[in-house]
């Protein structure tokens, strides 16, 4: 379609980096705003709330790509979600360590990205490591660990999608966003901050057919993608140390944007704050977490935001095996940190020296 616009001095690989730039922006402001993070709906001390804002932007995204899906706007059957072969090693296994540092870092990429534009350098330092770690992972030093955990698949014959179920893909469709929206209407979420959480949530489609359908192009084709934050993350330090040599794609138009519509937000609402670590024991425990996240989200084939909010939406089940696994990885490490301070301060109490962590939430 990008041919029939008429632009003159514009290419589509071009115009997709300011199209991911408004959606980035867009995205930052409501997801600084609204407090969009998918840890705090697992572990968090306000699990309920954040469990309201993230289902809504799920129940907004899965109707709206499914809706561009049935009136054949875009198509998934060709898509990476959709590979016949299932990595499910490296994805349950990527879902796993990508929950676990989302927990030790206390915040999932995309929130990081989101807190480091407004002064948390904590959050900006989780986000430089995470990104070094995913290019490694995707193209240096740990790719040939990812190639072998890709290389254990199952076969499933037919796209591995709720789609091709018993039932068809609208009985999924309808039973995810009922779901969703069940726990949003329970969650006590003020109803101002639902709608904004469902903004949030279009932008998914949005991305979808933007680069599926508005601005695809036969004779200069750019990547079918939606919102996501590892390999953006990648792709903008790539172009980063290199942009004389590498154009600037979807990714970093949209982590620019991010950070953009973010650092504004928090601007206007009086919440922007300088912040750094306490200690080095801090320091070690929030890169350790973004080493994690960097490993784990390239395995999963994305983040929360990636392979979740717009996974899920493809109805790929590559997508919901990643979600689920790094839910469980997220429940798991928190559950075992506690433990461990539990312990400690049970020792501390016999008589030796006491340990009190000074961990600085992240959210």
């Amino acid at each position: 379609m990008f041919e029939e616009l008429g632009f003159q001095n514009l290419t589509a690989p071009q115009a997709v980096v300011y199209y991911a730039l408004v959606l980035g922006v867009a995205f930052g402001a409501l997801a600084q705003i609204t407090k969009f993070c998918f840890r705090r709906m697992i572990v968090g001390t306000d699990r309920r709330a954040a469990a309201g804002v993230w289902f809504t932007a799920l129940a907004v995204a899965v109707g709206g790509t499914q809706i561009a899906v049935t009136a054949g706007v875009i198509s998934f059957d060709t898509h990476r979600f959709m590979a016949v072969d299932l990595s499910w090693l490296a994805i349950a296994l990527g879902g796993l360590l990508f929950g676990a540092g989302m927990v030790l870092a206390r915040g999932c990429a995309s929130r990081l990205t989101v807190l480091g534009a407004t002064g948390n350098l904590r959050a900006l330092t989780v986000i430089l490591v995470f990104a070094v770690t995913a290019h490694a992972t995707m193209k240096g030093l740990l790719a040939p660990l990812r190639v072998a955990l890709g290389d254990v698949t199952v076969s499933f014959g037919t796209l591995p999608s709720l789609a091709s179920l018993p039932g068809g893909g609208w009985t999924y469709v309808a039973l995810i966003v009922a779901v969703s929206l069940t726990i949003a209407a329970r969650s006590g979420v003020r109803p101002q901050m639902l709608a904004l959480a469902a903004l949030l949530g279009a932008l998914v489609p949005l991305a979808w057919v933007g680069t599926g359908f508005i601005l695809y192009d036969d004779f200069d084709p750019i990547a079918f993608e939606s919102l996501s934050f590892t390999r953006p993350a990648s792709d903008t330090l790539f172009w980063s140390i290199a942009s004389t040599s590498v154009s600037p794609g979807f990714g970093t138009g949209l982590l620019g944007g991010v950070l953009l519509g973010a650092l504004a937000a928090s601007l206007l609402t009086g919440t922007f704050a300088w912040q750094s670590f306490d200690s080095p024991r801090q320091t070690g425990r929030y890169v350790s977490g973004a080493v994690l996240m960097g490993v784990g989200g390239v395995l999963a084939g994305g983040c929360t935001v990636g392979a979740g909010l717009s996974g899920v939406p493809t109805l790929s089940l590559a997508s919901l095996l990643a979600i689920v696994t790094m839910a469980t990885g997220a429940w798991l490490t928190d559950a075992l940190l506690t433990r461990l301070a539990g312990a400690k301060r049970s020792s501390g109490a016999d008589g030796a020296r006491p340990t009190t962590p000074t961990l600085q939430p992240a959210e």
